[in-house]
């Protein structure tokens, strides 16, 4: 019987939106250092291989899970990061738990929008990523 993948919607719905692995105890990275890990995706893109496109949407979905996970983890409160937040929201509703490559393709502009509002909002706060 084949072992489910990460993408795998039948096993992501149940755990959850994909994050990064982290050692176990590790505390959550900080809201710069999530960022600037999802800023790394403005140079990479769907390309010209499948391959490559299905890693560039899973790095961004993963890495924009890590980024809301670290700003609802900041000592500035869920509050702060309110807008950043709802857009990440709005996003994986969208999702709406399929986390496979069919369905990332299919709304990969609202991932790549969701990137580009989140760094517009966030280099308006320079205090939460220097």
């Amino acid at each position: 019987m084949p072992t489910p993948s990460a993408a795998d919607p039948s096993t992501a719905a149940s755990s959850g939106p994909p994050t990064s692995p982290a050692a176990p105890g590790a505390a959550v990275p900080a809201v710069r250092d999530s960022f600037a890990v999802l800023q790394a995706t403005y140079n990479d893109s769907c390309g010209s291989t499948t391959a490559n496109c299905e890693y560039f949407l899973d790095r961004l979905l993963t890495n924009l899970d890590d980024l809301q996970n670290s700003m609802k983890a900041s000592p500035k409160g869920a509050a702060h990061f309110a807008k950043p937040l709802a857009w990440i929201a709005q996003m994986q509703t969208t999702l709406a738990g399929d986390y496979g490559f069919d369905n990332l393709h299919k709304h990969q502009s609202l991932l790549v929008s969701t990137r580009d509002r989140i760094n517009t909002w966030i280099q308006a706060y320079p205090d939460d990523y220097r």
